[in-house]
């Protein structure tokens, strides 16, 4: 049988590791724990109804949009969804 690096449920294939310091309050790696947190909030995104959209921009409008959001005390992404909801009303 493979011994998976996220199969922490066989403690016996375990038993020898010798961990220094505070024992891990979850038993996957930190790449683990990645990918299953983008899953999740992808499921989540679905399940909310949103939909993911790419958008490349030059630096200075990169800037400008920071700037607006942080005057503004939103995230970027809201405030994309802000003006695009604005000028297509």
């Amino acid at each position: 049988m493979a011994k998976e690096s996220f199969d922490r449920i066989t403690s016996d294939l375990f038993a020898n590791e010798v961990r220094p310091g505070r024992p891990k309050s979850n038993p996957h790696s930190r790449q683990v724990q990645l990918k299953l947190n983008k899953q999740k909030q992808t499921l989540r995104d679905k399940k909310n109804g949103l939909k993911r959209i790419e958008l490349k921009v030059d630096s200075m409008l990169f800037e400008k949009l920071n700037k607006l959001a942080d005057a503004q005390e939103i995230s970027r992404a809201e405030l994309i969804n802000k003006l695009l909801h604005a000028q297509l009303n």
